[in-house]
This record gives structure tokens, sequence and C-alpha cells, in this order.
């Protein structure tokens, strides 16, 4: 069968999918409105389930390679006080390890990895509907093409989501409404290191031998000020690590802040178009579950893909085996969202009890596989 399948956005789905075709012999065109490859970028948390899905694509070691493995998380109170620890290589086991990398890393192997695919860079998608014979799009200011089947991998913001749900806009999450990313030296850190205090969260993680990648936000729901100074204020008494991280980081060119969206909508598919990734279900960053969600969709729906010469119920049959995966992540995420929530002296009582038992609970169907997928180089 030769058919014509259309990727848009040239991000971690994007590339993903491309890769998972190609180890299936399905060819595609992969387009992305930005004139070029992105640079390195900030960090990229990858828990188990994401390496293992990556170890389906077979690029599993190289991404070892790029990042840090993270062995250990802590979590801590404003004071520095350990709350609980986990002992990240234990839980995850065989499933795969977890691993920290700058994002850019993660999507120069991907794109590597996909010899027969030439992006078609600065392309934006300007439409999309569906007709008899698959998916007309508009890509530009160029002719309006025919494709048998098109699927939206372009993100928060996606384009494509307008012509599956057009009503299904992001919404804030419920941790916080905005946050600072950023990487700065590591300030003696070894481990997933988080601290909690009544007005602000502030993550760090190693991202290589001399660097780590941070998070910082609201701690109850509000929202992380978009100037710096707002670090400085809210970090002033948390412990020696964070303090000279924030010192480090009050050079803007340092800084990323931005509003902390989801997505949650009814149907990541209509006819011949489907949504994957962030398009479909992004959620706030509590699990660290974008990219492996991402990942593991690559995997699912290329596997349709290449199994069916008729397209036309790939989409609602990738959502049915998606759906409850993803629904387990948001409810996760929400749970989380609410014990974070909690006023400071009663989330500290509760942490050392609830916070392992929640992140068993998170991560534990996860570490089943999603698919097997076909072995490849």
């Amino acid at each position: 069968m030769t058919s014509r399948l259309l990727v848009v956005g040239g991000g971690i789905a994007g590339f993903g999918l491309a890769r998972a075709l190609w180890l299936r012999g399905v060819s595609c065109t992969l387009v992305e409105r930005l004139p070029a490859p992105p640079g390195p970028g900030l960090g990229l948390n990858l828990p188990g389930n994401a390496m293992r899905a990556l170890a389906a694509l077979g690029l599993a070691d190289e991404v070892v390679d790029r990042g840090m493995r993270i062995r250990r998380r802590e979590y801590r109170n404003q004071a520095g006080r350990l709350l609980f620890s986990v002992d990240e290589e234990a839980f995850w086991g065989e499933v795969g390890p977890s691993v920290c990398l700058r994002r850019g890393d993660l999507l120069e192997v991907l794109r590597a990895s996909t010899p027969d695919v030439t992006p078609r860079w600065d392309t934006t998608l300007a439409g999309a509907e569906l007709v008899d014979q698959g998916v007309r799009v508009q890509l530009g200011s160029g002719p309006a093409e025919i494709y048998d089947f098109a699927v939206g991998a372009d993100g928060v913001h996606s384009s494509v989501r307008r012509a599956v749900i057009p009503e299904a806009d992001p919404r804030r999450s419920l941790m916080t409404e905005a946050s600072w990313r950023f990487t700065a030296p590591n300030p003696g850190v070894d481990c997933w290191s988080v601290w909690s205090g009544g007005r602000g969260t502030f993550l760090l993680i190693p991202v290589d031998e001399n660097h780590v990648y941070g998070y910082a936000a609201a701690t109850r729901g509000g929202a992380a000020g978009d100037d710096p100074q707002w670090l400085a204020a809210t970090f002033a008494d948390f412990p020696q690590p964070v303090r000279v991280t924030v010192a480090a980081l009050l050079d803007p060119g340092r800084l990323y802040h931005s509003p902390v969206e989801e997505v949650r909508c009814e149907r990541w598919s209509r006819g011949r178009l489907a949504l994957i990734g962030d398009a479909a279900h992004a959620t706030g960053p509590v699990w660290a579950q974008g990219a492996a969600m991402a990942l593991e969709d690559c995997l699912v729906l290329a596997d349709l893909l290449a199994a069916r010469d008729d397209w036309t119920g790939v989409g609602a049959e990738f959502e049915r085996l998606r759906r409850p995966r993803v629904a387990h992540v948001q409810a996760a995420t929400d749970k989380m969202s609410r014990l974070a929530a909690l006023p400071g002296r009663l989330r500290d009582m509760v942490a050392p009890v609830l916070g392992p038992r929640t992140y068993r609970e998170a991560y534990g169907p996860l570490r089943t596989p999603v698919t097997q997928a076909p072995k490849g180089s």
C-alpha cells in the first residue's frame, strides 16, 4: 500500500512518530512551523516508562549517553528537612532508567534516527478539513494538498486540534498558573531534589556533570510572577542550594517564564485526523509524563497505521487504546496538585506517608508495557 501520511509538528511527538513509522516501513511527510531545528534548550526529565518507549524505538542507549541517570528522588520542605525519598533505580528496575538531558539533545537523536524523512521547516498549517479522499490541508501559502491521514503532533496550541475539536482550548494547571524553567551551574545536588514551601516550589535535577535543570513555581495554584525578582523574594529563606541557584539566575537570559497549561478534550480524533502528545493531552509537569505519553502515543499509533490497509478507523482505535492510560496520568496529576495545595504544616505532616504512596500509585501502572514494538535499527 502506498499512502500519503502527514505529521504536523517537529517536536518529540512528531519525530518520535516518524521514527516509529520508519521502523515499520511506513513513510510520512513532516512539517514544522519553526524555520530550523531549535538549540539545546532546557532540561527534560524522562522516567522509566519514557526510556522504555525510547528503547522500543532503538534509541535508549544513545539518550542515556547524552544525559544523567537519576537514581533517587528527594522531597524536602522549605527548611530543608527531608520529608521522604524514593529509590528511582529500584522502583523502575528493568523497565528502564530515569534520565535527565537537554530537550535539544533528545530531538537531535530523534531527527538523526529518521534518515528518510526530510522535514519541511518554516511550514505552517493554515487549515485542515476532512474530504472523501482523506484530509485536505493548506500548508502555508502553497496549494491545498490531500493526504490519506494527518496527525497533529503540534503541541499545546495545536493547529490540527481546531479541525478535530474547535472548542478544546488549553486550561491553566491546578498546581500553578505559570512557572520559571532554567539551566544553571550545579549547586551541589546529586539527585532529583525538590523543596516546597508555603509560596513556592523549587526543583533541581542534574542534566550533565556541571549543570542542573530547574523548575520554580507557585505552590498552591497561584502565579509565579513574571519578574525574576519573584524568585529572589519567594525563595529567600530556602536552603543554600536554592539560594545559590536563584542568585545565578538573576540574569534574565538564563530564565524562561511561561504559563503552565493543560489540554483536556473529549476527543483526539475525527475521521482520518488524529492528535498525539501535548496536542491531545498536555498535562502539568507533576509526574514528568509529557514526553513519555507522547512517545507511547507514537508506538501505538504507528502499530495501527502499519497493520491496516484502511486507515478510516485508526484514529478512533488509537484513542480507545490510549485514553485509559492518559486518564490515569491526569488523575494522578490532579491528586498530587491537591496534596501540594495543603497548608504547609499539614503537608509536611502527611507527606512522609502520602508521598511515597502517591508516587507508587502514579507510576505503578506505567511499569506495564504499552505495546510490543518491533525491533529495528
